[in-house]
């Protein structure tokens, strides 16, 4: 456009470059999460604003109201629905590890040579626990072999130890789910590591300490010394009441066969439950009243009573396919419905969650006491972790449940970590109460493992988050969120090294003997740590260290950088999910560092 005195070409217009740069993120579809940012002083952390874009309830017609009504009762049951439908989604998904596992499973508790090393003991815990995606389940096969005397108590620990930590993959699992939205993958992946990590630094510190004193031993063995303990009755079971209906037109299992290929009882019969109860039959001559009334058979009368199996009714009990199809059929299924009902679960809170709502919501969920009590806030959540988790009889729904809320940022990351402790513990409270209802004569090694999972996790909370510095597993998890915010194939590589690599590598090195174990494994770990406490130096005490480790620079790239790492996943996978799009991050970068975006010609 000319100059209107000169007729020359106008001069360029001010722009106030930090509008100019909010134009364009909106443009790009994360103006929201950059003004969070601003507003909330650069914490990518922050819960985000969820803003209520509808109109106010009072400028409704009375047609619109009905409608926002409708709308919020069917959101309503879609919530509820995909809830119910992804908790069944996770009952045949450990059904599936299961039926793909159970051998693998047996073979694995045979080794009594193996068994007797600790860390070999507690990496079988966490490979069971993956394989069967149950956490009860393993708890229920050390039981039975403590009981069975085919394992010692002392013997037993590290492989509870190991069911803990392996507990906490689903949550990994679902995380993986919200992996579209940078900063929900964020949040979502650092609320699952959070629960890893705590599991995994509670096992490092407690296992040494058990080989050396056996604390826990100790402890429950004193506890069931002053205890006089009679068989009860079975735990509540809600949740499978709820799921059992479905789940079983699908699928059942015969718990007893995987409990016998564990115990040494060996068989080739299929883990598909294939009959289901029984009918008796009486034949002429004898009354079917008789036996009731007599309180026994009924003696000296001519005929029989016979019982007849009766079948099982769900879709795979006539079936011809072996194990393993029908495993990889409802892993397939499973992992299908549990992402669908998920990302159904994310978009329905997202909708849902707004305005108002979404404050009320995260004011119940993240209020603290007012001082000088507000310490007290992160036990109660524990309170509420632990008794919602003995109402489902699942940690593994409990957390599954709520690292979405997680990922959408209704329930802050320091508030989920109190959540997740108690749950840890509200499992162990179901565990001792399904031992109580053993018999008698597995009742008192049914109750010290349980004892021992219990304080395995009260040790947890006393290590790591009673005093507030060493809440080490909340930084952690941020430091993994973060990197998995930058490059999503972290994620993936934290899921393999964590639950399969590392544990499968030393159980390879534990089946060559303690000494190779240790001759491999104990270099590597001095290694860990003092890398660590060098970085840690690094950032906070650079003084003390030599000039030449102030930085990592001296080492090549590919050593002190996952640039390379990325370039070279990107070239094998060359698809948006292995990594954010660079012109996102680009923005956000100029929009956080106003200077250099006003030097530069826009």
């Amino acid at each position: 456009m000319p100059h209107p005195l000169t007729g020359g070409p106008a001069p360029p217009t001010p722009l106030d470059t930090v509008g100019l740069v909010d134009q364009r993120l909106g443009d790009a579809g994360i103006s929201g999460s950059a003004s969070i940012l601003e507003d909330r002083d650069m914490d990518p952390w922050a819960l985000p604003q969820l803003k209520d874009t509808g109109q106010a309830w009072r400028d409704l017609s009375a047609a619109g109201r009905a409608l926002r009504v409708l709308t919020g009762f069917l959101k309503a049951c879609g919530l509820l629905g995909g809830l119910y439908l992804f908790i069944c989604s996770l009952d045949i998904l450990s059904s599936a590890f299961q039926l793909l596992g159970s051998k693998v499973t047996g073979d694995i508790f045979k080794d009594n040579v193996v068994l007797s090393n600790p860390v070999a003991g507690l990496v079988i815990g966490v490979l069971v626990t993956v394989l069967v995606q149950s956490s009860s389940t393993s708890s229920s096969i050390v039981v039975s072999m403590v009981a069975s005397k085919l394992l010692t108590v002392r013997a037993s620990v590290p492989i509870i130890m190991g069911v803990n930590v392996g507990t906490s993959i689903t949550s990994t699992l679902v995380s993986m789910a919200q992996s579209g939205d940078r900063d929900e993958f964020r949040r979502a992946f650092g609320g699952s590591a959070v629960h890893g990590i705590f599991n995994w630094l509670t096992a490092l510190v407690l296992l040494p300490l058990e080989s050396a004193a056996a604390p826990l031993e100790r402890l429950s063995a004193l506890i069931l010394g002053t205890a006089s303990l009679q068989p009860g009755g079975h735990t509540p079971d809600i949740l499978k009441v709820l799921t059992r209906p479905l789940t079983h037109l699908i699928v059942q299992l015969d718990a007893d066969v995987l409990m016998g290929s564990a115990t040494g009882n060996t068989t080739n019969r299929s883990l598909i439950k294939r009959w289901c109860g029984t009918r008796e039959q009486t034949t002429a001559g004898n009354s079917s009243y008789c036996g009731a009334a007599a309180g026994g058979p009924c003696p000296g009368k001519n005929g029989s009573a016979s019982e007849e199996p009766l079948p099982c009714r769900h879709l795979f009990a006539g079936t011809a396919l072996a194990d393993l199809a029908v495993g990889l059929i409802l892993l397939a299924a499973s992992l299908l419905v549990l992402c669908s009902c998920l990302v159904l679960i994310v978009k329905l809170l997202n909708s849902t969650l707004r305005g108002r709502v979404a404050q009320a919501v995260r004011t119940v969920i993240n209020a603290d006491f007012p001082r000088p009590f507000g310490w007290l806030s992160g036990y109660l959540a524990m309170l509420v972790g632990a008794g919602l988790t003995f109402a489902l009889q699942s940690s593994s729904v409990f957390t599954a449940a709520t690292v979405p809320l997680i990922g959408v940022g209704v329930i802050s990351l320091e508030r989920a970590y109190p959540l997740f402790l108690g749950s840890n513990t509200g499992t162990t409270t179901t565990a001792l109460l399904a031992a109580l209802a053993s018999p008698s004569d597995m009742l008192l090694s049914a109750v010290q493992v349980a004892l021992i999972h219990f304080f395995f996790n009260l040790a947890g909370i006393l290590l790591w988050y009673v005093v507030p510095i060493l809440r080490l597993p909340v930084p952690l998890a941020k430091y993994f969120g973060n990197l998995t915010a930058s490059y999503r194939w972290v994620a993936v590589a934290y899921l393999l090294l964590c639950f399969l690599v590392l544990p499968l590598a030393a159980f390879g090195l534990s089946l060559a003997g303690g000494a190779v174990l240790a001759a491999v494994g104990a270099p590597l770990v001095v290694l860990v740590l003092l890398v660590a406490l060098v970085t840690v130096l690094q950032r906070h005490r650079p003084a003390w260290l030599p000039r030449r480790l102030r930085s990592w620079a001296w080492l090549p790239l590919w050593l002190r950088s996952l640039e390379p790492w990325d370039l070279l996943v990107r070239r094998c996978c060359p698809c948006k999910a292995c990594s954010p799009p660079q012109a996102v991050a680009k923005e956000t970068h100029c929009y956080e560092n106003p200077q250099v975006l006003a030097s530069q010609q826009l």
